[in-house]
């Protein structure tokens, strides 16, 4: 009898590890699912500033982006945060009319850094409004890194990221997320 009380008791042990696995993984899912794959945005403004490309794959479609925003005339600057050999030459992306394109390097080369740029270009240049292009799995973290350091308005638009990106985007977006929020809290 004593034996049958044991295994009972060890069962529903078990069951409510189980249970409680399935629930941590289902919320660590929906987290997953409403921070990278679709986050919620804020509609986009008819014109803004300055579009600010950010860096990231080279197989995604941010620059189509960036630059169909442009085309529509939402912006007087397209901006693309590329590398440190394009940085200064205005050729980083294809020429729009009455557009004028920006190339820069971040230092440091990530999204922080690239948020710190975006700060001091629009004290320079006077901006108060700006649209990031990125992909999902960075929206949220690009506007967390991006209002922390510029107080004007921000906006974001995302490209597609390819399916085998998200493979690995989502560890790192995870980890990303958590060291903004916590190790590098400031601009």
């Amino acid at each position: 009898m004593t034996m049958n009380v044991r295994d009972s008791t060890s069962r529903r042990s078990h069951r409510r590890v189980d249970v409680v696995a399935i629930l941590l993984l289902v919320v660590f899912g929906a987290a997953s699912a409403r921070l990278f794959v679709w986050p919620s945005l804020e509609p986009l403004p008819r014109h803004v500033d300055a579009i600010i490309e950010l860096g990231g794959p080279a197989n995604d479609r941010r620059d189509q982006v960036a630059v169909e925003l442009a085309r529509e005339g939402r912006a007087d600057f397209m901006v693309q945060s590329t590398t440190r050999g394009e940085a200064g030459t205005h050729s980083c992306l294809p020429a729009v009319p009455s557009v004028t394109t920006l190339c820069f390097h971040a230092d440091p080369n990530s999204t922080r850094g690239e948020a710190q740029w975006v700060a001091a270009e629009a004290d320079r240049r006077g901006w108060g409004s700006v649209i990031l292009v990125t992909t999902p799995d960075q929206a949220w973290r690009a506007m967390l890194r991006t209002t922390r350091c510029f107080s004007g308005d921000v906006y974001v638009a995302t490209a597609p990221l390819p399916p085998l990106e998200w493979i690995w985007q989502i560890p790192y977006q995870w980890a990303a997320s958590a060291k903004a929020l916590t190790i590098e809290r400031t601009c």
